[in-house]
Parts: structure tokens; C-alpha cells; sequence
């Protein structure tokens, strides 16, 4: 048994947190690899730092903040010199990367910046297994984590990767728990690389894979994933197991719990995933699996905020090839990515997915130019998207009724039925979005 454990930033956010996932990792031997997020409020000092030009002063400000998180945990170390030494080196690079972005402002240089908290958190944690008698040992994933150069949302080389790791990292698990970095890797030029927020758990999946695990886990501070966010319904519960068509949908449309992109390696690869909490891991968790016992008709409600809906129109789309072609070529060349889109005789719709500290690309004026020259276009912000989720929902009979009768106060913007058995999405305004959600939840989850 090999299995790839990942703890995200509030499982390491300090020294007893560490701990507690230490001694997760000690009690279950198949634990090999451990992937670690930044401590929880390092990434955003560090995002912060990447984007904005600041005054000296609060330069020097965020710094200290992100420096007191991290000695906050190495100087409960009993080899806290040592350790303090790795964070003033790291803490000194990041100032230095933070002087060069002020001058050049370059999406590379942002990268760098952001790597700099898993790299600190990596080698806490390794220290910490070793403090509890578990050999740990930090290794540095850009050795292996081989990515092109679109920096901040860099694709990997999933070949690469597999040879790399099989050479470099496998050899090593019989003898120590691996400690490293996800998020980040390098490109062919020696360039730290970032894989996007959130990436994380993605890097976790990609190395399962990698390395042929039989099982990858991932720890956060809820036990498991729910039928919806427990913060909007009280009457959100655990779900015990889970398809991987379901968590997906679930992912996509806005769940917290797992990054989109990290199933992808996952089911390609059926690599079962759980989910729990590092503060409970005796309370269980939900298990991700290519098949389950059970298949309700409604499985979750998942909820995306901050969406921008785009509506394209123009007469000469009647009976016309080749304008949605224009439209879309449009967009590419951008690199934006279309979520969700309804059509009729001369209209399209479209949603795009633009969330606070995203590094995607958003629909900006010079966009909206471009499409002008086709057609008309109207750009409304502030909306949520709302995504029922489970099975058979193409097949079962008055799921629509059973949603929308629901909710008859709701200004629904969109809707989009018919593409996945897996889901039903609709828009509404941001300010009714949560609402909205404790009602379906109230009413389909009883």
C-alpha cells in the first residue's frame, strides 16, 4: 500500500496543527509522500506582494507578518537554530524578489514570490516528523515537477514527471516520508513555476499517479465534504462516499474542498481519493471512488460566486456558419475559458469564472471591443452560479419542477440542463445566491 497525503494551509498553519498532521502521517505507514500547502495566511501576504507595488514600509510590514508565522513554529523546534536559519535564507530571497517586482513586474518574479511558502512550510513540517520520531525528509518538487513556462497557471509534463519521479523520488520512500511543496514546480529553464491557487491538491493527484500510489488522501479542517457549505445551511451534512463524476461536477461548480483540476489524474489513473480533517481524524471522511453504492438523485449544492455573464447577439447568426467560431477564437486568444453557455436563434450566453486574487484571465474592455465588431454584447457582474448536483437528472422526472418550484422569488439569469447527467446550473443575483441555496437544500435534502 502507497498512499500521497496532502495537508492544506490550515493543517499547518501553526506548530500544534503541524503536529496534529505528524502524528497522522506516524500512525499509517503507507503514508510515503507528504504534499504541503503554505501556512494558512502566508499565501495572501505573499499574493499581495506579487501584484501590488507597496511602499517600503509595507514591504517591509508583510514581511514581518509572514516571517512571525513561520517562527512562530520553528522556534518550538528543539533545532530551532537550524531551522530559523532556512526561514531568515528564504525570508532574505523574498524580500530581494519583492524589490525586483516593484521594478519589472513580471508574472515569473510573481511565481517566485509565491513558491516561497510551501518552500518554508515543507521544511517545518519535515522537521516536525522528525521531532515525533518519524523520519521525514524535505524535497524539493521542482526536481521533478517539470512544467512549461505560463507562469501562474503552468501545465505540467505529466511524462516528465512519471520518469522524474521514478528516478529521483521512488527510490527514497522505503526509507523516509517524503516532505514536499505543492502548487509549484520549474520549467525547462530552471524558472520556478506556479500551477495556479489552489494547485496544491492537483500536484498531490499528479504525484499519486506518478509514483503508481494506491490511494491519495487529502486533509483539511472539515470532515469531509458536504451536501453543501455548511456556513450557508446548518443542515449541510457529510457525505460519506462519492462518485468521481459527482465530486468533479462538485469541484467545478465551486465546492472548497478539492481543486478542479485534481481529479483529473485521479480517475485517470482510479486512484481512490479521501477527504478528511486533520483535527478530527477519527471522525472519518468522504471517500472518492469510480463507483458507489449509493446514487441519489440530488447528491449537493454547490455554489460559485463572482461570475460574469456575457451576452452575445447579433441578427447575422440566423441560419449563419462560422459566428460562433468567430466569438470563440475571439476568447481563446485571450485565454479565457467559457464555463457554462445557452444559445438561441440570434443570441448566445455565456458565464466565466473570475474570482478575487485570480491569476485567470478576466473579460476586459479591450475583449468587449472585439466581440463589438461581430455583434452586440452585454457584460453583467455580480452573479452567482448555482449548481445542483447527482445523478440521473436527465432521466428523472421533475427534477426541473422540483428545483425552480423551489425557489419561485429567485431572478434566475441562466440556465443549463442537458449537457451532463451529473448537474443542473442556473445564475442568480450575487446578494440572492446564498439564499437561495439554504432553500434548495432545506427543501431537496430532507
Amino acid at each position: 500500500m502507497l498512499t500521497v497525503a496532502k495537508f492544506g494551509g490550515t493543517s499547518v498553519a501553526d506548530f500544534d496543527a503541524m503536529v496534529r498532521c505528524a502524528n497522522i502521517v506516524k500512525d499509517r505507514a503507507d503514508i510515503r509522500v507528504v504534499v504541503v500547502s503554505a501556512s494558512a495566511g502566508v499565501t495572501n501576504h505573499l499574493v499581495t506582494l506579487s501584484q501590488q507595488i507597496l511602499p517600503v514600509p509595507e514591504q517591509q510590514s508583510i514581511l514581518g507578518k509572514i516571517a512571525n508565522i513561520q517562527y512562530a513554529i520553528s522556534d518550538c523546534l528543539p533545532d530551532k537554530d537550524e531551522a530559523n536559519v532556512e526561514i531568515d535564507a528564504i525570508i532574505e530571497q523574498l524580500a530581494q524578489l519583492v524589490t525586483e517586482q516593484n521594478t519589472l513586474q513580471t508574472a515569473k518574479t510573481a511565481d517566485a514570490i509565491l513558491s516561497c511558502g510551501e518552500q518554508m512550510s515543507s521544511r517545518l513540517f519535515a522537521r516536525v516528523l522528525r521531532q515525533i520520531e518519524c523520519q521525514g525528509a524535505y524535497f524539493d518538487i521542482g526536481n521533478v515537477m517539470t512544467t512549461n513556462s505560463l507562469y501562474g497557471k503552468a501545465v505540467v509534463d505529466t511524462q516528465a514527471l512519471a520518469v522524474n519521479c521514478q528516478q529521483l523520488l521512488t527510490p527514497q520512500l522505503q526509507d523516509v516520508v517524503t516532505v514536499t511543496q505543492g502548487f509549484i514546480g520549474r520549467d525547462s529553464m530552471g524558472n520556478t513555476t506556479t500551477l495556479g491557487r489552489g494547485g496544491s491538491d492537483y500536484s498531490a493527484a499528479l504525484i499519486a499517479e506518478a509514483i503508481n500510489a494506491d490511494d491519495l488522501q487529502i486533509w483539511t479542517d472539515v470532515v469531509g465534504i458536504f451536501t453543501t457549505d455548511p456556513r450557508i445551511a446548518k443542515s449541510a451534512r457529510a457525505i460519506d462516499e462519492i462518485s468521481f463524476g459527482e465530486a468533479a461536477e462538485m469541484a467545478t461548480f465551486g465546492a472548497k474542498i478539492l481543486h478542479p483540476a485534481t481529479l483529473i489524474p485521479a480517475i485517470r489513473s482510479s486512484i481512490p481519493v479521501f477527504v478528511g480533517s486533520s483535527r478530527e481524524p477519527q471522525a472519518g471522511g468522504t471517500r472518492i471512488m469510480e463507483t458507489v453504492s449509493s446514487k441519489p438523485t440530488y447528491r449537493s449544492i454547490a455554489l460559485r460566486r463572482q461570475q460574469t455573464l456575457v451576452t452575445v447577439k447579433s441578427p447575422a447568426m440566423l441560419h449563419a456558419s462560422g459566428f460562433l467560431a468567430k466569438v470563440f477564437a475571439i476568447l481563446a486568444s485571450h485565454e479565457l475559458s467559457v464555463d457554462l453557455i445557452t444559445t438561441s436563434e440570434i443570441s448566445v450566453a455565456l458565464t466565466f469564472d473570475n474570482p478575487p486574487g485570480s491569476t485567470q484571465a478576466g473579460i476586459t474592455q479591450k475583449v468587449v471591443e472585439e466581440l463589438e465588431q461581430l455583434c452586440d454584447v452585454r457584460v453583467e457582474n455580480n452573479l452567482s452560479l448555482i449548481a445542483v448536483i447527482g445523478n440521473g437528472l436527465l432521466r428523472s422526472q421533475g427534477v426541473g419542477t422540483q428545483v425552480f418550484d423551489t425557489i419561485p422569488q429567485a431572478n434566475v439569469r441562466m440556465i443549463c440542463h442537458g449537457a451532463s447527467d451529473n448537474n443542473l446550473c442556473f445564475l442568480v443575483p450575487e446578494h440572492e445566491g446564498e439564499h437561495v441555496v439554504q432553500t434548495l437544500h432545506d427543501n431537496l435534502f430532507v
